[in-house]
């Protein structure tokens, strides 16, 4: 995997005791993003965006891969959508790129970025509701298999 040779992944131990207390975290920040939405669309997004990232890194966890400080957000997002998404995979993980894009912006803006509204805060809930089931999906099939090199 490419990924792991350019140092933005690395293999560990699997775990799905780690990809289970990931999703449980995804579950708790999309309530939270849920009860601020109206009040705080901004630390909506955000907490959105986590519990999106956090239900794909379970899925990683599930395989024994880690991203690197190297790898960061975008490493998680290249692989999952990349096993799990793209054509004839799950739609729902097309969205984390967004996502991410979105958050950043708002995380480091200038003069010119848009603030995100209430509307952007509910279409990240959905799409993080979205990303979380998909990766449960994933993980109960029991077909998610540890990483191995080739």
């Amino acid at each position: 995997m490419q990924l792991i040779r350019d140092g933005e992944l690395d293999t560990v131990t699997a775990s799905e005791s780690l990809a289970r207390r990931l999703l449980d975290e995804a579950a708790r920040h999309l309530a939270s993003a849920h009860a601020i939405a109206q009040t705080d669309p901004t630390g909506c997004y955000q907490l959105a965006y986590d519990a999106a990232r956090k239900a794909c890194a379970a899925l990683l966890a599930q395989q024994g891969l880690r991203v690197t400080t190297r790898g960061g957000h975008v490493a998680v997002q290249d692989t999952v959508r990349e096993q799990f998404g793209g054509s004839g995979g799950m739609k729902a993980f097309d969205a984390l790129r967004g996502m991410r894009r979105r958050r950043a912006a708002s995380e480091y803006p200038d003069a010119t970025t848009p603030t995100i509204t209430t509307d952007d805060a509910h279409d990240a809930i959905d799409s993080a509701q979205a990303i979380l089931e998909a990766a449960t999906q994933i993980l109960d099939s029991d077909r998610l298999d540890p990483f191995r090199p080739e």
